[in-house]
Parts: C-alpha cells; sequence; structure tokens
C-alpha cells in the first residue's frame, strides 16, 4: 500500500484510461447534461456489472480498479457520484475519500465495503463519506441511493466552527486553540463539532448521543461523559481555559467567549 495519495499529474491520461477502463458511453455522453459517476472497484467483474449496470440506467460511467487511479480520476475529471470500495489497492478507499475532502473536492461518495461492522460504517462516514452499502447489495438500492445523493447535489464547504479562539475546519477536522494545533480523533472531532454547532446552548447526553453516534446506540450512555472529559483535556486544561461545562441535571455548555 501506498504511504500517502498519488502526486497530481503522477500518471499520464491514456495509459491510466486503458488500464482503468474508460467506457465508451463516457466518452459519448461526456457533456454538461450527462449525469457521470466514477466507479473505483478492484473486482473486476463487479466493477464490469456495475458499470454496464448504470450505463443502462442512463449514467455515464467511468471505472477505476484501484485507490491511487481513482484519485487520478476525480482529480482531473467533474463527477455527479463517486461510488468508491474501501479496500483498494494502492490507497484504500478511506484514504481516497479523506485525501478528496481535503482538497475540497466535495462531490458525493457513496462508499461499498465488504466489511459488515459499525466501526467500518463509523470510518467511512467519518472520513468524509456520505453514504455506504455493505456487499452483498441490492443494484437496485445502489441506483436509489446514488440518485438520492445526486439530487442533493455536491455540498459547498463547510465553514470554520469557532468559539474564541477555539476552531475546528469540518472538512480537515484540523482544531486550533490560538496558534497551537491540537490533535483529536474522529470521535473526538465529531463531539466537538456538535457542540461547536451549538454555542452557549445547553445539550443533553442524549442529543450527543443521537447525532454523533446513531439512533440505535446501544452501548453505555456514560461514553459521552469519557469524550467530554478527553476534550477538556486536550482543549481546556493545557490552556488554563474551562470552555466546556457540565450543566448538572441537563447536559454540557461550550461557552462562547472560551473562558
Amino acid at each position: 500500500m501506498l504511504a500517502g495519495p498519488l502526486p497530481r499529474g503522477a500518471r499520464c491520461a491514456p495509459a491510466l484510461a486503458i488500464q482503468a477502463g474508460f467506457s465508451a458511453a463516457s466518452a459519448r455522453l461526456g457533456h454538461a447534461g450527462a449525469v457521470r459517476v466514477l466507479v473505483v472497484e478492484d473486482e473486476k467483474r463487479l466493477a464490469a456489472g456495475l458499470r454496464k449496470g448504470l450505463e443502462a440506467e442512463g449514467f455515464a460511467v467511468d471505472v477505476a480498479l484501484d485507490g491511487t487511479d481513482g484519485l487520478w480520476f476525480a482529480r482531473e475529471q467533474a463527477y455527479d457520484a463517486i461510488v468508491l470500495d474501501i479496500m483498494l489497492p494502492g490507497v484504500n478507499g478511506y484514504r481516497v475519500c479523506s485525501t478528496l475532502r481535503e482538497e475540497g473536492n466535495w462531490t458525493p461518495i457513496l462508499m461499498l465495503t465488504a466489511k459488515n461492522g459499525d466501526w467500518d460504517e463509523a470510518e467511512a462516514l467519518d472520513t468524509g463519506a456520505d453514504d455506504y452499502l455493505t456487499k452483498p447489495f441490492s443494484f437496485v438500492v445502489l441506483v436509489a441511493r446514488l440518485r438520492a445523493l445526486i439530487r442533493r447535489g455536491t455540498p459547498e464547504r463547510p465553514a470554520v466552527l469557532s468559539a474564541d479562539d477555539l476552531r475546528l475546519d469540518p472538512a480537515t477536522r484540523r482544531v486550533w486553540r490560538g496558534d497551537s494545533e491540537i490533535e483529536l480523533t474522529a470521535r473526538e472531532a465529531s463531539v466537538l463539532e456538535y457542540l461547536l454547532a451549538r454555542v452557549g446552548q445547553v445539550v443533553s447526553k442524549r442529543e450527543v448521543l443521537n447525532h454523533v453516534w446513531d439512533y440505535d446506540f446501544e452501548g453505555d450512555p456514560n461514553i459521552v461523559e469519557v469524550y467530554v472529559r478527553r476534550l477538556r483535556n486536550k482543549l481546556d486544561r493545557p490552556f488554563g481555559r474551562a470552555s466546556l461545562e457540565t450543566v448538572r441535571g441537563a447536559g454540557y455548555r461550550l461557552s462562547a467567549d472560551g473562558a
């Protein structure tokens, strides 16, 4: 596996197009009115089946057989949506997704995984995917999910959220207190993002669980307290602050002035 994403311009387009299987339909329909989809899938039979099925549904489809080629296509072409497998040679799907988001590419991404677990689904969403499907999946459902993503359109880059000198960029999950950058895990950043979006408001433990975890979460709800404590240890205590408050019997509040 590569240590990082392929630099821009590292491959020539004709060789990559032959390797990845540029579809004839894509060339014919590659105009402003076409609905263009990139499929990044290393299983050749599945990739060919997806291309054939999607073209039959009226999409213009390009196929990349590894993550490195998928990044090249996504950087060089404008797509309405990307179907992205997680387990890919070259660069895995998580890295492809996070790299595109860091570069400001907000094309809707539907992630595919052969794994069936909450952590894999959570990581897919945490890296910037818009939706996911677990293999084996229904092609009818995949098409419906794709159309739903395309109807929403490509979102604008999220604004930086802030409270006094505490800032978080939701796109890259980078966090700063003043001039100091602070490293957070994906889940810590998600909790902070939820609190920053509601600065000055009291949010309950259940609200945090429902938005950062999900409505079906069946674990210990005290997990929220664990993450709030971690955030205090990283964002407040080293800087002599007490901005993340516990409101007894109600929940948590992130103060606007960072005091």
